[in-house]
Order: structure tokens, then sequence, then C-alpha cells
């Protein structure tokens, strides 16, 4: 219902645009009013797709997610979202060509650099860029320019940007526990003294607010073994699956989710909610 928007406000005419800016600050400052999520993770899924769809090259569509990205992160941190986490690369993408695992990477460390410059992202949100994941994965020509990206933006503390790359739940976990163990054998921690909380402390992204809305694009129901742990942490955790393709997933699909959010908020709060839209 939402693809209207973006093709009208899309126009290049100055006034449109002038409109268009006074509607989304609009919007903005009303979803400022209510309950604002703290912590928002995203499966951005349905590049190959809009690729397909739109007749364009597997590259141009993961190039589309890739700026809808940066749109998508703008409207979180006006609102007031503090922390972001994106599934940038699950350890299963290694099972992919060559070629597209190469075109994922490149562009992931572009957008990556793009947002840590000074004139960008980094400085306007007094943002941080965490890398997380499996670093031992990750290429070295690429593992440097992610290293600088988070030298770059280290002394930022008012908003996170969780990298999840490469990443799965499983080997989260796996880490978590493995980490507790040898805490264990070195006589840090005592068994009699393992916990959940023990585990939380060493999973990826401990130091970011309890995860409040989990958001999976292209309308696919699945979870596909991201933050799997951390969801069940928080007992009023929001999943919400919508079927608008990442590359299309803009400005209106993200305020029409964080609205509904605060909506349930009154009136399911305790509640694990799952939501679906149509849009």
């Amino acid at each position: 219902m939402f693809e209207m928007f973006p093709k009208f406000f899309t126009n290049q005419f100055p006034l449109v645009t002038y409109i268009n800016g006074l509607i989304e600050d609009g919007i903005v400052n009303v979803v400022k009013t209510g309950p604002v999520p703290q912590h928002i993770a995203l499966v951005m899924d349905g590049n190959r797709r809009y690729a397909k769809v739109n007749g364009i090259q597997l590259r141009s569509g993961h190039d589309a997610g890739a700026d809808a990205l940066v749109d998508v992160l703008g409207c979180c941190y006006r609102v007031g979202v503090n922390s972001v986490t994106i599934y940038a690369f699950s350890i299963e993408n290694f099972n992919r060509s060559q070629a597209e695992i190469n075109t994922l990477l490149e562009l992931l460390k572009q957008k990556l650099l793009y947002l840590s410059d000074t004139s960008h992202y980094a400085e306007r949100y007094n943002l941080r860029i965490n890398i997380v994941g499996n670093k031992d994965m990750i290429p070295d020509e690429i593992r440097s320019d992610l290293d600088k990206v988070e030298e770059l933006t280290r002394y930022h503390t008012k908003r996170t940007l969780n990298v999840c790359f490469p990443f799965t739940s499983r080997d989260d976990i796996t880490s978590s526990i493995a980490n507790v163990a040898n805490r264990v054998l070195s006589k840090e921690l005592a068994v009699a003294d393992i916990n959940l909380q023990q585990v939380s402390n060493s999973v990826i992204d401990r130091t970011s607010p309890p995860l409040d809305i989990l958001i999976r694009t292209s309308g696919h129901t699945r979870l596909s073994d991201f933050l799997t742990w951390q969801l069940s942490q928080n007992p009023t955790s929001t999943v919400v699956f919508t079927n608008t393709l990442w590359p299309n997933f803009k400005f209106w699909q993200m305020m029409w989710i964080l609205l509904t959010w605060s909506y349930y908020q009154a009136i399911n709060a305790g509640e694990i909610c799952i939501m679906t839209t149509n849009d």
C-alpha cells in the first residue's frame, strides 16, 4: 500500500521535495511522541528478487539494497533509535558463488567507509560502528578496511550500528559458551556460578539495549539463524515480517512499523508480538 509514496515524492521538482521534507519531519515528530524502540534489528532480504523483477543485474540489486540501508538508518536515528543491528552477511553466504560473495563484500566495505566518514553519518549522528561476528572468517584485505571503520568511529557514543559479519546465532551462542568454559578453565569463573546471565554477557552485542524489534523484508517468515538468543532474552520483542523487498523498504514502511509497534506496546505489554504487513 505504500509503494505510491516513493513514486510520488521522488519527483525532482523543488516544491515537491520541500513538501515531502515537511511531511517526513511531521511524521518523525509524531513517532517521537510515543514509545520509541531503542534497538532494532534488520534482516535485509530481497535484493536478488528485486534485480530479477526489475530486469537488472544482480550487482545493481545489491547496490539498491545498500542505498536502502543508508535511508533506513537515517529514519531510525532521526526518531531516536539508539542501536541498530543488521544481518550484513551470514556465515551461510559463503556457500554462494564467488562472484556474488565478492560483490557483497565490496559493497559492504564501501557503504561502511561512507557511513564512517566524518562528513556523513558518523559525525551527524554521533554513530559508532561495530563489526561483530566471526572475524576470523573475514578476508584480510576486507578486514583491514573494517578495522579502519571501527577505529574512525570508536569515540562516538550516542548511537550504535552493529554490523553482523559474518554471523549466525548458532556460531554466536557456541562462541559464548566456549568463552564461559575458558573462564572456568582459567579459574576466573566457578562452575556453580554459570547461569544465563554469564552466557548473555558473552554474546556479541552485549553492550546494546534489549532487542525491541526485528524486521525481515521480502515476505519470508523465518529468522534465518539471526539473533535468536537476543530475541529469547526480551519477552516484549516484536518480530515484523513484511512483503516489501529490501530495496523498496524506505521511510514510509519504517515509520508505519514504528507507529504500529508503539500501539502494540500499549495493548500487548509483556508479550512477544509477531507482526506481518501486506504492503
